[in-house]
């Protein structure tokens, strides 16, 4: 049994929401009467795209940096990521005077590269494969003494994104469901947090693309599954989960739900057309699951968790 189950997540949330609220914004919580009419349900979309940094991963960078030792933050922070936890850990060290170095893979979009350093990372360029970054990783580890900070699979980065969804149910503490995408499972597990101690009866489901569903199959299965191939224009998702997360999703999330890449599509372009707001692909996962599956959503309140809106505008896919 992993030790992780011995937390007290009522309380270790309670305490991140202290730590992190003056260092995020509290993002809005949006409606629309077409997207309700569509889903037959009352949908309530907590909107991380207007998060600092413009994604959620904001909320557990700080939480885990502003728990560092003064000689672990003397030394920086170190992680390996291409996408939104590249910039969120990049951000909150800036904002805290402390060194960030962010192990990224050779091929990663050169936008994502400057927007890291935009926001005072040191990137270290390894090879296009999880190994490889790993190591460039470990590198900086031994060579400067930096804190190794995962994005996703970290108790205190977890905790952090809870915060949204805990944020969303101080405004409306009577859903029946909250919705989050599914990638390297940091979200959905704060997300099943919340919503397990700070809900009234409040299920989570998690949302994933069809063609990445290692997360159904390793909840279906009670152990961590893996993708051997797929492709997704959700490009967030493209990851597994962790030995840290998954204990909290098997105990907390109820379901995960798939979406087909047609149905992500056709979700983004109804959230940009009906709500005027930018998401990225992986935020259109959990409506996408919410409109193939109107049965289980039938006049229901469901908060569903935009993940973030750092979408590359030279190539929608709509």
């Amino acid at each position: 049994m992993s030790k992780i189950i011995l937390k007290d997540y009522k309380q270790d949330l309670l305490d991140t929401v202290s730590r992190v609220t003056s260092h995020v914004h509290q993002t809005p919580v949006l409606t629309s009467s077409r997207i309700n009419k569509l889903a037959g349900a009352q949908l309530y979309f907590k909107c991380e795209n207007f998060q600092k940094m413009g994604a959620f991963k904001m909320r557990g960078a700080i939480n885990a940096i502003l728990q560092l030792t003064d000689v672990q933050k003397e030394a920086g922070v170190v992680t390996h990521s291409s996408g939104n936890f590249a910039q969120a850990i990049s951000l909150a060290a800036r904002n805290l005077g402390i060194k960030a170095y962010i192990v990224m893979p050779s091929n990663a979009p050169q936008v994502k590269m400057e927007a890291v350093k935009s926001y005072g990372g040191q990137i270290i360029l390894s090879k296009p494969t999880l190994a490889s970054r790993e190591e460039e990783a470990e590198k900086i580890v031994q060579e400067k003494g930096a804190t190794f900070i995962h994005p996703s699979n970290d108790y205190n980065v977890i905790l952090g994104q809870g915060t949204a969804a805990f944020e969303l149910l101080q405004k409306h503490p009577n859903l029946d469901i909250i919705t989050a995408p599914v990638g390297g499972g940091g979200l959905i597990g704060g997300t099943s947090i919340a919503a397990k101690y700070f809900g009234q009866h409040c299920k989570t489901i998690g949302a994933e693309p069809a063609s990445m569903d290692d997360a159904k199959r390793s909840l279906d299965a009670g152990k961590i599954q893996f993708n051997d191939g797929g492709v997704t224009v959700a490009d967030g998702l493209r990851t597994h989960l962790g030995d840290i997360n998954f204990p909290i999703i098997k105990q907390f999330v109820d379901d995960i739900l798939l979406a087909e890449e047609q149905q992500i599509i056709d979700a983004m372009k109804l959230i940009w057309q009906y709500m005027k707001i930018i998401i990225e692909p992986s935020c259109a996962v959990p409506l996408a699951a919410i409109l193939a599956n109107p049965k289980l959503f039938k006049d229901k309140k469901v908060g569903v968790i935009i993940s973030g809106g750092n979408v590359d505008l030279e190539n929608l896919p709509f």
